[in-house]
């Protein structure tokens, strides 16, 4: 009996399909994750998801999806972080191929359906921006959310949408998703964290770190992204909830939009018209800077100096923690990377490590 997940955005939405996956059905016989390869410049230099030409080692469950195996690599100077998961999960991870738009992702999960057989299909968000109306200016990232959602609103059999970690996201607040969710369906434990607990000590999703935690009992402000949104993390953090699928796609003007599209390009400009902003766009400029910055090595007491110097700033602002990813951009540390910032930290400091978040004590 096989379950279909679809990880709504990418990135950290692929674990935290796998937390769901535990906390819904449990470990006997783990779900098929359809999901795309769009993790951020930290981890892919290039802008936008990845399409099969840019793996090695790719199997195919159908036709047109490809599933990311333990020998699968990216092609340089492409990266991603699926085939680290496929070795270290149980779960089958398949491709999300976005260059054929709305219409292509629509024929995968027809393939998908009619080959699996699956007893059940979630669409998951993590964060809840995919209810978003598609206009919203907090919205920082509603392609990858639109096509994915206009596709599984097409599709001729049922499947049930799932938000996750609502308001997580810093896109959409708790004041305006509570009366857009259903019931809860499931609130994620410490025992749904322990089955992707390696792979949150090195994967960079900032949303999911924050669902982690929030499962773990961790409370209080979070400051991410390089622009320093706060983020409460409440006792709404772990919960996961069911919303009617058509009404989200009702509501979500860009999905309707890109429902017809066949390449990602066109689902782009729609994307440019009716935002007012495509995310590639955004990753386009920051890969950009990102290639003319000066690096250069970095002395561990320097950066222990501004670390401590950040904590400050950020205790005046109520903030009671942060992500390893934040730090890295916050600090302006392009000598080093996220893991060795994280090492250097828990050497120096290990009393504030509150996996996977950085706690920032209210006092010096």
């Amino acid at each position: 009996m096989t379950r279909l997940i679809v990880a709504a955005g990418g990135g950290g939405d692929a674990v935290a399909a796998a937390m769901l996956d535990a906390a819904l059905y449990g470990t006997e016989d783990p779900a098929v994750v359809l999901t795309y390869a769009w993790d951020r410049l930290l981890v892919d230099p290039v802008p936008g998801p990845r399409s099969p030409a840019d793996f090695t080692a790719l199997s195919q469950l159908t036709p047109n999806v490809p599933v990311v195996t333990a020998e699968t690599e990216p092609i340089p100077p492409a990266g991603s972080t699926l085939p680290r998961l496929a070795r270290e999960l149980p779960q089958t991870f398949a491709l999300i191929d976005a260059r054929h738009g709305a219409q292509g992702i629509l024929r995968q999960l027809m393939e998908l359906v009619a080959h699996l057989r699956p007893e059940s299909i979630d669409l998951l968000d993590v964060g809840g921006d995919v209810l978003a109306q598609g206009t919203e200016p907090t919205l920082r990232s509603p392609l990858a959310d639109a096509l994915t959602l206009a596709a599984c609103a097409q599709l001729d059999v049922p499947v049930r949408l799932l938000i996750a970690g609502p308001s997580l996201d810093g896109e959409l607040t708790a004041g305006v998703l509570r009366p857009l969710l259903g019931r809860n369906v499931v609130t994620l434990a410490p025992e749904h964290v322990d089955r992707v607990d390696e792979v949150l000590e090195w994967h960079p999703s900032e949303v999911t770190a924050m669902l982690a935690a929030t499962a773990r009992g961790i409370r209080g402000r979070c400051e991410v992204r390089d622009a320093g949104l706060p983020v409460p993390l409440t006792d709404e953090g772990p919960t996961v909830h069911d919303v009617d699928i058509d009404d989200a796609f009702t509501r979500n003007a860009l999905a309707r939009a890109v429902a017809s599209t066949t390449t990602l390009t066109e689902a782009e400009g729609l994307s440019r018209e009716i935002a007012g902003f495509s995310e590639i766009d955004y990753e386009r400029n920051k890969a950009t800077w990102l290639r003319t910055r000066h690096t250069e090595p970095l002395d561990p007491d320097v950066v222990l100096r501004r670390v401590t110097e950040f904590e400050h700033q950020v205790r005046a602002k109520n903030i009671s923690h942060t992500t390893f990813r934040h730090l890295t951009e916050a600090l302006n540390l392009p000598g080093m990377e996220r893991d060795a910032l994280k090492r250097l930290l828990l050497q120096h400091h290990p009393e504030q490590y509150a996996p996977p978040l950085w706690h920032i004590p209210p006092t010096a």
